[in-house]
């Protein structure tokens, strides 16, 4: 946008209010002349050139019509009509300055003139007032009179107008059918209406608003819009932030359709909206921020500031201040913002009135555009928005017309310019001094714009003569701009070049060692640029063999000088049998891609031959490879050179090139011929010679065996070649790559092979090579699943396949019986190997598949290690195996079976196993044990079936016996100093398992039984300290004391305190010496005994205060009066004492609802619990969505749902002692009402009660059985009161509430 202040008529509007008081400006109206309305009630007429014309009014009219309101010129420029703050409306000749008409009685008096149209037709306007009505005024001359008529189209009493558009037609759309109705925009406060004018009045559309902003004002404006090859007028109307458009047709039968086209969706509030052209709009927001927009994408194209016009609002003539401000609160909210006569657009030019000055606001041509980015030097950006004009992509363009290709030439033409100035530049701006690095980011930033515009311009002719030779001034602007060429070139973007610049190309990356990249650019290149011997030779000296084959074909049409080039350089280390080096493998490798792509009509490296030249080279390549010998040969040269070459370089990739060639060939005579003549050659090369490895042999038969299998073969192969490579694969003279001759007679034998041979003598010469891979293929052929299996056992590699193979023949759905009994027959034969194999997958395979031949199984393991090993697998479910143990219904005589071996061969393992095991008996499994005297286990096994007694004594017996070893020891090494051994930690271990024995089994035992436990355990623990003599003491006697102490300690849980102290003191040990050797024991039992009667006084003291408290306020809660909120029935509105039915019960509940009771038990209220009646408030249960009072009343939440407390009196007030009046009874369960109660204490903690603490507590410790207390909140689902986040510890007593 270009916007400008029109300083002419600004200055003499200042002046005007100065020197004729004209006062401020109020409203603007342009046409080819510009109307400026006054304060005062004068009108000034400015020409186009700013020049003062006229003066209309006076300040004596103006005192008497007030200010203008509203201005509007008529399409010729000949009228002036002007609308006053008061009502008044003027209509001046702008030729001769003349009043025509004065009119005061078109409209209610006392409202002022908001706006005036003129409309196509000069004899009629319309206008609008701040009483919301729109009048139509036509003007006729009658006799040399004047008049005017008005005719209400709309009142202001069905909704007020604030603002009304008249369609206007420009010069050329005159003829145009729709304005023949003279339509007529108009927008009240809550829609739109289009009405016509012509021929008759009529309304055409309403369109009601949604909800939005009171506060934001209503806009409309036309304009004609090309839809679909189609010109109409378009109306665009918006009220707050979003702007519909509606296209407005008229169809064969006369009528006005209106269609919604796609609306604008903005971020800001509008309070003006003006069409600048048919594609570009200009909106105003409130905060006066100008926004241009492209109707067709919606793209804000640019934001202007327009503070500084300081805008002037039509708001005091929306109020009607001049009559006394006798409008609507809503219209006077939305002329706040309302400036609908200071902004006024002529020929694309948008006009905004100030205080004090005229801005005049248009889009700006394509060159200014330009010419402005320029001058800033922004050069870059200029270009683009130059393309963008090219391209017909740009937004709001102004200045272009005409067909695309003039308008292409005309902008290419000032790109042209641009990019000189652009190239000028660039030298200019060089930092001269400093590092080469900063010259050349200099030219890197720049130099790549240029290139790019010439090539989408087109104009190569420019980029190598012009800009070239100007950039060529530099040496670094030159390097970096052959360097830009390249990513061109690879994308074939540019195809031709100068010879000149191609010379200073390939010199340039030869200087700069980058000569990967000279190739890759010579093959994306034109031939006719190069000096071929000049590349040659440059591509042979550097390795750039591509390069090189792409000159040779594209520059000669020579195809077999490069293969020859090539072969010459792989050969002669080759047939010396010396390794290549890294390069040559790479120059092998493209022979052979070479080959291949000139073979399948292919160009190398990119690109295709052309297609008249397809079977010519064909034919030459294929000479080629056949010749008998090479140019040039030395006499001692083996024939077919060429094709031996390729075979030593890369037997299998030479053998697939050919393969895909056969696939091409179409069978004529020729095509055969060559195909049978390098099969012949391929054999007698490969075959006649000793130095090709079997893989390579086998590579040849394969392809010849798949060559053979097509169902369209020509090929004859002699079949005694593939018995000689049966034998050579077969019995080679050493027992080398054995894996590899099994894999190529496996892939032969695959590719189609098989129908060479004689089967049986295949299968023979298999068997005594041992290629157990091709023994399978066969047998698989011949459906013998069960010799399969001696091939995976035999063969070291796949053994443990075995198991996998043998599951799917029994489970996949395919294999007959017969042969699924045999493989089954096989396996058990093989059982053995099997379970050596692996014996998880072997338990496995029979668990799943022959579960009931399980006992058949087990006989036929001889071996004991085996059967352990499998029974182990099968039963332990530890080791893995995926099988179901309820199916396999295992008898319990093989569980004790696997029992027996594994205290054979596994006796530590035995208790761990014993408790995962399901199937076997008590009895015989102790024997079992016992027989091998696991003491350890047959006391498991003991405690398991129920005899505690006599675990208990073989647990004592072992811990006997290892306290002897230490008595034992001790008299051995008395005098010796000898490390702690193992045997007091073997004590230990076994004291701690008796222990835990004894433990588990207390619980379930009476006092005597519990004494039969202890008391032995705790007088072997003694009997070693017995034997020591004071003068001899025991090594090992302050550990054994301690390990008593833990005996004693553990015993106190279960035995009384007396009897273990007595049982001591009766002790000979302890009985004889002095009351300090025994000292530690009862000091160590009476702190015991002290600590738990201290924590049985405290808990039960703590107990006692928080029952009486909390007994007190349920009391207080319960026999505390209700208060009711009011005093009639909440159920039938009447007051409780006026209602004297049936001597009716009065309710009152604790929320403090009031109910008679026959009301309530209308509503259902009532349930009986345990054959007491409780009552529900209706109010509460309903506002709560509950219904009937549960019957678990310790589920009911806390609040007004709950029954709660209720008290009831019949409403006759009888006497006390009157049976009528109920009231809550205690019970031992309690009532809904004590619930509240209940509730309602459990709130007066701040955290957790102690008594749910000490519940929390019981529970930890105790079983389910044993719990001392039973919290109220204590279930399956409690979640632990320590792990709250309201927890906190109470350490004084909880307060006293106030009734």
């Amino acid at each position: 946008m270009r916007h400008s202040l029109l300083k002419g008529i600004s200055a003499q509007i200042v002046s005007a209010a100065d020197k004729v008081d004209a006062g401020l400006p109020t409203a603007i109206a342009v046409s080819s002349l510009i109307a400026v309305g006054t304060s005062h009630g004068l009108a000034l007429i400015f020409d186009q050139n700013q020049a003062l014309r006229l003066c209309l009014g006076s300040t004596s009219a103006g005192g008497q019509y007030g200010a203008i309101s509203a201005l509007s010129i008529n399409n010729d420029c000949s009228r002036l009509l002007c609308g006053f703050a008061k009502g008044q409306i003027t209509m001046w000749d702008l030729a001769s300055g003349k009043l025509l008409r004065s009119i005061t009685d078109a409209h209610p008096p006392g409202t002022a003139i908001l706006h005036i149209k003129f409309t196509d037709d000069p004899t009629l306007a319309v206008c609008n007032d701040s009483g919301g009505s729109v009048f139509e005024l036509t003007f006729k001359r009658v006799m040399g009179v004047r008049t005017c008529e008005s005719r209400c189209l709309f009142s202001g009493s069905k909704g007020e107008v604030c603002c009304i558009e008249p369609l206007h037609s420009k010069p050329e759309l005159k003829d145009h059918p729709i304005t023949q109705f003279s339509l007529l925009a108009m927008a009240s406060l809550t829609k739109i209406l289009v009405i016509g004018l012509k021929p008759s009045l009529k309304v055409w559309m309403t369109f009601p608003y949604g909800r939005m902003d009171p506060s934001s004002v209503p806009l409309l404006a036309w304009h004609f819009v090309a839809v679909h090859n189609y010109v109409n007028p378009m109306l665009a109307f918006c009220r707050g932030d979003v702007v519909h458009f509606l296209l407005v047709k008229r169809d064969e039968s006369g009528a006005i359709h209106v269609t919604k086209q796609k609306h604008l969706h903005l971020y800001y509030d509008l309070i003006n909206f003006t069409w600048i052209n048919s594609r570009t709009i200009v909106l105003l927001d409130s905060v006066e921020k100008l926004h241009v927009i492209d109707r067709q994408t919606q793209e804000e194209l640019e934001t202007v500031e327009i503070s500084e016009v300081q805008l002037v609002y039509n708001s005091s003539h929306f109020k009607s201040l001049a009559t006394g401000g006798n409008v609507s609160q809503a219209l006077a909210l939305v002329g706040e913002k309302a400036c609908y006569q200071s902004i006024s657009s002529y020929g694309g030019q948008i006009f905004y009135l100030g205080t004090k000055s005229v801005y005049v606001m248009m889009l700006r041509s394509w060159r200014e555009r330009v010419d402005h980015l320029l001058k800033q030097d922004c050069l870059t950006e200029a270009l683009a928005l130059a393309w963008s004009f090219h391209e017909g992509k740009a937004k709001a363009v102004v200045g272009l017309s005409g067909d695309a290709s003039k308008r292409k030439a005309v902008v290419a033409d000032r790109m042209v310019e641009i990019l000189f100035h652009y190239a000028d530049r660039a030298l200019k701006k060089c930092p001269d001094q400093g590092k080469i690095q900063v010259m050349e980011q200099h030219f890197q930033d720049m130099v790549p714009v240029i290139v790019d515009y010439c090539l989408l311009l087109q104009r190569k002719d420019l980029l190598f003569s012009q800009v070239y030779d100007k950039l060529s001034e530099n040496s670094v602007a030159k390097g970096v701009f052959l360097e830009c060429l390249e990513p061109y070139i690879l994308s074939d973007k540019l195809v031709g070049i100068t010879p000149q610049v191609m010379k200073d190309l390939i010199v340039h990356f030869q200087d700069k060692k980058l000569m990967e990249n000279v190739e890759a650019l010579i093959v994306h290149m034109d031939i006719t640029s190069l000096d071929i011997q000049q590349v040659v030779l440059m591509c042979w000296e550097n390795r750039l063999y591509d390069a090189m084959i792409y000159v040779y074909n594209r520059g000669m049409n020579e195809f077999i000088s490069p293969m020859e080039k090539l072969f010459r350089v792989i050969a002669p280390p080759l047939n010396a049998g010396k390794t290549l080096t890294d390069e040559q493998v790479v120059m092998g490798n493209k022979l052979l891609v070479y080959i291949s792509c000139c073979l399948a009509g292919r160009a190398y490296p990119l690109g295709d031959i052309p297609e008249d030249l397809v079977p010519l080279v064909k034919n030459q390549v294929f000479e080629f490879l056949i010749r008998l010998h090479s140019t040039e040969a030395p006499p001692e040269e083996e024939i077919y050179p060429y094709i031996r070459t390729l075979l030593h370089f890369d037997t299998r990739e030479f053998l697939n090139v050919l393969a895909l060639t056969f696939e091409d060939f179409k069978n004529d005579k020729q095509a055969v011929e060559y195909q049978q003549r390098i099969v012949d050659i391929l054999l007698k090369v490969m075959v006649e010679n000793s130095d090709f490895t079997p893989s390579q042999v086998g590579c040849l038969f394969t392809f010849l065996a798949r060559q053979l299998a097509k169902p369209d073969n020509t090929l004859f192969v002699n079949r005694t070649l593939f018995d000689q490579v049966l034998e050579f694969l077969c019995s080679p003279d050493d027992d080398s790559r054995h894996s590899e001759r099994q894999q190529v007679l496996l892939e032969l034998l695959q590719a189609g092979g098989i129908v060479q041979f004689e089967e049986s003598r295949l299968i023979r010469m298999a068997e005594k090579a041992e290629f157990y891979q091709i023994c399978e293929f066969m047998y698989e052929r011949e459906h013998q699943y069960d010799k399969i299996i001696d091939c995976y056992l035999r063969d070291p590699l796949r053994e443990e396949e075995v198991f996998n193979y043998i599951h799917n023949i029994l489970s996949i759905p395919g294999h007959s019986a017969e042969e699924k009994q045999s493989v089954w027959q096989k396996a058990m034969d093989h059982i053995e190997e099997l379970v050596s194999l692996k014996p998880c997958k072997a338990a496995e395979l029979v668990a799943t598949h022959f579960s009931e031949q399980i006992e058949t199984v087990i006989k036929k393991l001889q071996n004991q290690v085996l059967l352990f090993k499998f029974l182990r697998s099968l039963l332990d479910p530890r080791e893995g195996i995926h099988v179901n143990q309820e199916l396999l219904q295992i008898s319990p005589c093989i569980t004790e079976q696997f029992i027996e071996l594994l205290c054979q061969f596994s006796p530590n393992q035995v208790i761990e196993t014993l408790q995962v095991l399901e199937c076997y008996r008590l009895e015989e499994t102790i024997q079992i044990t016992q027989k091998y005297q696991l003491h350890e286990v047959t006391a498991y096994l003991l405690e398991k079936k129920g005899d505690i007694h006599g675990a208990f004594l073989i647990m004592l017996k072992r811990l006997q016996s290892k306290l002897q070893e230490i008595t034992h020891q001790d008299e051995i090494f008395l005098n010796l100093d000898t490390k702690e051994d193992t045997s007091l930690k073997n004590v230990e271990e076994t004291m701690v398992e008796t222990i835990a024995l004894c433990q588990r089994n207390s619980h379930n035992l009476n006092q005597q039984q519990r004494e039969a436990l202890w008391f032995p355990l705790l007088e072997a623990m003694m009997a070693p300290q017995k034997l020591s003599s004071s003068a001899a003491p025991h090594l090992h006697s302050e550990a054994l004391k301690s390990l008593t102490m833990q005996v004693l300690n553990n015993m106190a849980a279960f035995i009384a305190l007396p009897s273990i102290l007595q049982r001591i003191l009766q002790d000979p040990v302890y009985g004889k010496g002095k009351l300090g050797e025994i000292q530690g024991l009862i000091l160590g039992m009476l702190d015991t005994f002290s600590y738990e009667q201290t924590l049985l006084e405290t808990t039960t003291s703590l107990l006692n205060q928080d029952l009486h408290w909390s007994l007190c306020n349920l009391r207080a809660s319960v026999t505390r009066g209700l208060n009711p909120k009011q005093d009639y029935c909440s159920i039938c509105l009447q007051q409780y004492r006026r209602r004297q039915e049936m001597a009716d019960e009065i309710i009152v509940f604790s929320c403090g609802h009031l109910y008679h009771s026959f009301c309530l038990q209308s509503k259902e209220c009532t349930v009986e619990i345990e054959g007491q009646t409780r009552w529900t408030c209706y109010k509460c249960s309903s506002i709560n969505k509950v219904g009937k009072l549960s019957e678990n009343s310790s589920e009911v939440k806390k609040g007004r749902i709950t029954p709660s407390q209720v008290k009831m009196s019949p409403s006759c007030h009888p006497s006390k002692g009157d049976p009528a009046v109920k009231k809550a009874t205690s019970e031992p369960v309690l009532d809904p009402q004590q619930i509240q109660a209940f509730d309602q204490l459990c709130h007066l903690y701040r955290g957790s009660s102690r008594l749910a603490l000490l519940t929390e507590l019981s529970q930890k410790r105790g079983s389910e059985s044993r719990r001392p207390f039973s919290g109220s909140q204590s279930g399956p689902a409690f979640n632990s009161v320590f792990q709250k986040e309201n927890f906190q510890l109470q350490l004084i007593p909880p307060p006293v509430t106030e009734d």
